[in-house]
């Protein structure tokens, strides 16, 4: 059930998150799903040509399939898809009309898809893969020095194409921490992670997020959030994009993509085909 107007908003605004269930719909996530399997053949012809696999296992099921491409390589495989993410079938994901209703009812009718909407396949027990405690404003603030990232009116929007349970790696949130404003982050390997002296106070109020393919979670970017470590022998793979009032700057040099504007109508993204000729932007 979609959760609209005011209780949403009073939702979002207590616990800085809104889950919205059957979101979108099964063909849309069939479609998104199908968009990924076709970056999987790109990856296993990359491979072939390369000389590095000799079989493009095609009979492998996509929740593992590019998982047992790399698996003698681990640390050369994908982390994440992000300017590959202009095909034809997200048009149906990023741009969905029910989620930009809830969308415009928390940011107002101008709406930008963010520069940074990305396709990951969380590979079982791989440390790269895993993300660690942290704000999605820590991120930007990184970039931008912090410069106007607490007044920055955006959303966080997470979706799985395959179950996301705890056992896979799904999502933990702290309720209400967006509260917080930006917090300092310290560098990882690979990703940035919120100290363990700021965390402590508020990790025993973590909560599990888990999806299926279908939902959405819509989060503040200031929300401390994780991925568990996937413990299964399959691929976690998920989809997460931002939505950002289109009247502010972006602080990076994309722009991104208007998704709804009452002020520039034109410059809206109009359907798949268009969606498939932008770039990454």
């Amino acid at each position: 059930m979609m959760a609209t107007g005011t209780t949403a908003r009073a939702t979002f605004e207590e616990q800085g998150y809104l889950i919205l269930r059957d979101l979108p719909e099964p063909e849309v996530v069939a479609g998104a799903r199908a968009s990924m399997a076709r970056l999987v053949d790109r990856a296993a012809e990359a491979l072939l040509a390369a000389g590095k696999i000799t079989d493009a296992l095609l009979s492998d099921p996509f929740e593992t399939r590019l998982y047992h491409l790399y698996r003698e390589q681990l640390d050369n495989a994908p982390k994440s898809f992000r300017p590959e993410l202009h095909l034809p079938e997200l048009f149906g994901v990023f741009f969905h009309p029910g989620l930009l209703d809830v969308v415009e009812s928390l940011l107002g009718p101008e709406i930008r898809l963010y520069p940074n909407y990305t396709a990951r396949p969380k590979f079982p027990d791989t440390e790269a893969h895993r993300v660690l405690w942290h704000q999605d404003g820590g991120y930007t603030a990184n970039i931008a020095a912090g410069d106007g990232v607490d007044d920055l009116r955006m959303l966080n929007v997470w979706s799985p194409l395959v179950p996301a349970r705890v056992e896979n790696g799904c999502m933990q949130f702290v309720p209400g921490t967006h509260r917080l404003g930006v917090v300092p982050h310290e560098s990882r390997e690979h990703y940035l992670e919120i100290p363990a002296v700021i965390l402590a106070p508020h990790v025993l109020h973590a909560v599990d997020i888990e999806l299926d393919p279908g939902d959405v979670v819509v989060f503040h970017n200031l929300l401390f959030h994780q991925g568990l470590p996937n413990r299964s022998q399959q691929i976690r793979w998920s989809l997460d994009w931002r939505y950002q009032d289109a009247t502010q700057p972006t602080l990076r040099k994309e722009e991104g993509h208007l998704a709804r504007s009452r002020l520039h109508p034109e410059r809206v993204v109009r359907d798949a085909a268009e969606w498939a000729a932008r770039d990454f932007r």
